[in-house]
Parts: structure tokens; C-alpha cells; sequence
């Protein structure tokens, strides 16, 4: 079994999380309704995606 020989500095450990981190959400406009909607997903408000309605507002 494999056993590190050295323990493993904070500096290293950290370096190896630096990319574990939560990113923020991205948000745009929809170009429709203009309310707040994540890119490549359906507006939640009218129910339109790529210019097309894909469900019926109501």
C-alpha cells in the first residue's frame, strides 16, 4: 500500500484545494421579459429560451 514518506505541508495541501472553491452564479438578462435568468436555461418568469416560448406564461 502507498504511504506517503513526508507529511504534506499546509502550503501544498491548500495549493492542491485552490480550485475546490464554490464560484459565484452567473446571471444574465432575458432578452424577452428582462428579469435575471442563468445562461443556457429557460426564463423562469416567461418561459422563453433562444427567442422561443417553450412554456406557456401563466
Amino acid at each position: 500500500m502507498a504511504v506517503p514518506k513526508r507529511k504534506t505541508t499546509p502550503s501544498k495541501r491548500n495549493m492542491r484545494r485552490s480550485h475546490d472553491s464554490l464560484k459565484a452564479e452567473a446571471f444574465q438578462e432575458c432578452p424577452n421579459c428582462g428579469e435575471l435568468k442563468r445562461p443556457h436555461h429557460m426564463c423562469d418568469a416567461c418561459g422563453h429560451y433562444n427567442g422561443r416560448e417553450i412554456l406557456a406564461a401563466g
